[in-house]
C-alpha cells in the first residue's frame, strides 16, 4: 500500500483487493469541476466503469433537484444518495424517492434552540422531501421556485412538518466554519448528525446516525457488495464517514485537511479529473 504521505498530485497506483465492484463518489469539489460541470474525461470514465460491470453511485449532500448535472450518468439503475444519506432517489424516474431517513422535527427544534444560544446570529433552512423553506436572514444559494420563507420553528411546527425533514441547514455570516462545526457538535450532537461540506460557515444536519456511509452501506447490502469492494472519493468533512467505511478511500488534492489525514490514497484535484484518473487505473488493472 502506498504511504498516505505520497505526493498529493500523483494518483495511487495500488488498488486494494478484492477487485472493486462499486465506486462511490461525492460531487462538489470531488467529481465535478469548480464550474459544477462534468468533464468529458470523467463522463467517459464513468461510462467505461459501468460497461465493465462496476456500479457507480453518486453520494452527495445535494438535494435531488440539483442532480440534473449527473442524472444522465447513473447508467441503468438511476439511483443516487442525496442529502448526506437522508434520501435515495431514482433520477431516471422523475427523481422518485426510493427511501428516506429523516430528521425528527423535535430533534431539529432542539438543535435550533441550542445553536441560537451558543452561536447568536445563526439562520436556518429546512430541506423537505417536498420542498425547501428558509428564514428571511438565511441567504439561499439556489432555492426552489416554490420555497417558503418563514421562521424555521414555524415550518417544523406547522402544516409542512408532515413532510419528512431530510436536512436542517444552519448558516452564520462570520464564524470560522470548523469552529462552527465543533461548537454545534458540542452543544447539539446528541440530537442529530452534524457535518459540513461548504467553504462557508454552513452546517448540514441530518437524523442521528444518518450519514453517507450508513445509506451507502444499505444500498451495497442490497446489491450483495461488501465494504471491501467499494472505492470511495471525497473532499469534505461530510465525506469522512463514507471514506472510513469503504475498503479503499481517495481524497482529491484539494480536500479538507481532515479528509487528507483520514484517507490512505490520494488523487489529483477535481479540476484535474482526479476521480476519472483513478477509475482509468482501476479498469486498466482488471
Amino acid at each position: 500500500m502506498t504511504s498516505a504521505t505520497q505526493h498529493p498530485r500523483t494518483p495511487d497506483a495500488t488498488l486494494a483487493a478484492p477487485a472493486p465492484r462499486l465506486i462511490a463518489t461525492d460531487l462538489d469539489g470531488t467529481l465535478l469541476r469548480d464550474d459544477k460541470t462534468v468533464s468529458a474525461r470523467t463522463i467517459a470514465a464513468l461510462a467505461d466503469a459501468e460497461a465493465a460491470g462496476i456500479e457507480v453511485f453518486f453520494v452527495t449532500g445535494r438535494p435531488a433537484r440539483w442532480m440534473d448535472v449527473v442524472a444522465a450518468h447513473t447508467a441503468g439503475h438511476g439511483m443516487a444518495i442525496c442529502a448526506n444519506g437522508a434520501a435515495v432517489y431514482d433520477l431516471h424516474r422523475g427523481r422518485r424517492l426510493l427511501a428516506a431517513y429523516p430528521l425528527d422535527p423535535r430533534d431539529a427544534l432542539a438543535v435550533i434552540a441550542a445553536l441560537r444560544t451558543a452561536v447568536p446570529g445563526t439562520a436556518f433552512a429546512v430541506e423537505l422531501t417536498g420542498g425547501f423553506a428558509y428564514e428571511p436572514d438565511y441567504p439561499p444559494y439556489a432555492p426552489a421556485p416554490d420555497a417558503v420563507v418563514a421562521p424555521v420553528e414555524d415550518v417544523l411546527d406547522g402544516g409542512r412538518q408532515g413532510q419528512p425533514v431530510l436536512k436542517l441547514l444552519a448558516k452564520h455570516s462570520s464564524i470560522d466554519p470548523d469552529v462552527f462545526l465543533r461548537t454545534a457538535r458540542a452543544v447539539a450532537g446528541e440530537h442529530a448528525e452534524i457535518t459540513r461540506s461548504s467553504a462557508s460557515a454552513l452546517l448540514e444536519i441530518s437524523g442521528a446516525g444518518v450519514s453517507k456511509a450508513t445509506t451507502l452501506a444499505r444500498c451495497c447490502a442490497d446489491l450483495g457488495i461488501s465494504a471491501e469492494e467499494v472505492v470511495a472519493f471525497g473532499d469534505m468533512p461530510n465525506d469522512l464517514a463514507m471514506l472510513s467505511w469503504a475498503g479503499t478511500s481517495y481524497a482529491v488534492a484539494n480536500a479538507h485537511p481532515d479528509v487528507l489525514a483520514a484517507t490512505t490514497h490520494r488523487t489529483v484535484a477535481n479540476e484535474e479529473d482526479g476521480v476519472a484518473r483513478v477509475i482509468e487505473r482501476i479498469l486498466a488493472a482488471r
